[in-house]
């Protein structure tokens, strides 16, 4: 698997704070984790959302979400569940 953080990701990471930005990156660790060794961590919130598109749960506010190209994860916007839906 290739992963790829898209500008926007990287655009919506950066606005977060310290703590928030510390639990993002926890959660794509797990979920790379996920990929490379099919071992799911508990907790890992993950939903299919529609097409290409998944969602990854971080706590009870924020997501992540990405998309499944072929053998690629390219990470998209992270960000609270209004943020999320806003995107959508």
């Amino acid at each position: 698997m290739k992963y790829e953080f898209k500008p926007s990701f990287d655009k919506t990471f950066r606005k977060l704070d310290s703590v928030r930005k510390e639990r993002v990156l926890e959660a794509v660790s797990h979920l790379i984790d996920f990929f490379e060794t099919g071992e799911k961590t508990k907790g890992l919130g993950l939903n299919h959302l529609r097409e290409i598109f998944w969602e990854v749960r971080i706590d009870i506010r924020d997501r992540i979400i990405f998309a499944i190209e072929g053998d690629t994860i390219g990470f998209i916007i992270v960000g609270s569940h209004d943020e999320i839906k806003k995107f959508l």
